[in-house]
């Protein structure tokens, strides 16, 4: 496993470079997974533009004004914020990298460094500002295409997504939660992916309808996108061993998958970044675990399956007219995938009337039951458009 980019690193190449221990590599690759997203983000949404399902807008802005000091103030605290702690980690380096999380989200810092990076971030806007300062300013007119406003859409759905995989994740853990809220909250880790897909899915239809973007093709914009940064986000799961594993699997390999690695088929996750399991002898580092018994590797089964459904959704995106669809088919393919996951997955049970079943179970079956709904309502709305216009022709 490799819980930071350093380890990775040195297991392709044999160097050891420390620096490279302050990059998790989870979050390296929901990184790359947030730029996948925006990608097909952004090809679906040109496309879409053209054939005129979404349309571009015309918006009116002032040029060659003044910077504000509200603008000066914004620049000054990121920078003050920046300094702060930047150099405090320079001067602390190995404190950093014994805790890098504890650190980060600690109020410790260096005012000094903070003085600084607020006076240089606050002149460097005035600076750049100043380069198109008109004496007397004009009003344009300026075309916004759709997928103009999909960075800030992506942004908005980082941060509600985020909030929301917390959130959903301490009520799945509730006794986990209340025992630490506010760790369980502000660290980094311990994500559920449907309570991120939801509230982030929440606030990109918000801003998408705020800007002239219907829902339906918003949802269809961003059905390929978000099955494709899921399984680039697995890879990162699969990696670094964050738990999202599956249950103990003791039976020998089917003969089927000879080919296979063992590890595809049962995997203890040496080095996970959770530090769970039993002590690695010889091991030295702050990784030095590893499960006792080996488990099915779902977050690889993830990985693999849904960057394959990504290619089946990219695939026939040109042969669906019919808003809703495109988006119902990927909550069907999705539900799908989750529900079976969930068979080999550990993961917290709830149980009602007799009924024993987990969180993504539940939302996996309503996932599913709306994709349908979507399909239906779109193929009902299609023909009653149909007879519509052959009665009044």
């Amino acid at each position: 496993m490799f819980p930071n980019i350093s380890y990775l690193i040195q297991y392709l190449t044999g160097w050891h470079i420390e620096f490279f221990q302050l990059i998790q590599t989870f979050g390296f690759f929901v990184a790359i997974a947030f730029m996948a997203g925006y990608w097909a983000f952004v090809q679906e949404c040109n496309r879409k533009e053209k054939l005129g399902y979404v349309h571009s807008r015309q918006k009116t802005v002032t040029v060659g004004i003044p910077i504000s000091a509200a603008e000066l103030a914004g620049n000054g605290l990121f920078g003050f914020i920046l300094g702060y702690k930047l150099l405090d980690a320079i001067l602390n380096f190995h404190e950093l990298l014994n805790d890098t999380q504890g650190f980060i989200l600690s109020f410790r810092g260096n005012w000094l460094g903070g003085i600084v990076g607020a006076a240089g971030f606050a002149y460097w806007a005035y600076a750049e500002n100043k380069k198109t300062v008109l004496p007397e300013p004009r009003t344009e007119t300026v075309t916004v295409h759709a997928s103009d406003i999909m960075g800030s859409i992506l942004l908005w759905a980082a941060v509600f997504g985020f909030a929301g995989a917390k959130l959903f994740n301490a009520l799945e853990n509730w006794d986990d939660f209340m025992k630490d809220p506010v760790g369980m909250l502000v660290g980094l880790s311990g994500l559920t992916f449907y309570g991120g897909l939801i509230c982030g899915g929440a606030a990109v239809l918000y801003i998408a309808r705020k800007n002239g973007i219907g829902i339906l093709n918003m949802l269809d914009i961003g059905g390929p996108g978000m099955m494709l940064a899921y399984g680039v986000g697995r890879i990162g799961c699969q990696m670094s061993g964050d738990g999202d594993w599956g249950i103990n699997n003791v039976a020998p390999k089917p003969h089927w998958l000879s080919w296979a690695p063992d590890w595809m088929w049962a995997f203890k996750y040496p080095h996970n970044i959770n530090n769970e399991g039993v002590y690695i002898p010889a091991c030295v580092g702050k990784y030095c675990h590893e499960l006792a018994v080996p488990v099915f590797p779902t977050s690889f089964y993830e990985s693999v399956v849904c960057i394959l459904l990504f290619f089946v959704l990219w695939s026939i995106r040109e042969r669906i007219k019919i808003p809703g669809i495109m988006f119902g088919v990927y909550l069907i393919l999705n539900g799908i995938e989750r529900f079976l996951i969930e068979l080999i997955r550990v993961n917290t049970k709830y149980h009602v009337a007799g009924i024993s079943f987990t969180q993504a179970e539940m939302i996996s079956i309503l996932m599913f039951i709306l994709g349908v709904g979507l399909i239906v309502n779109g193929l009902t709305s299609k023909k009653l458009k149909m007879i519509t216009t052959d009665s009044n022709g």
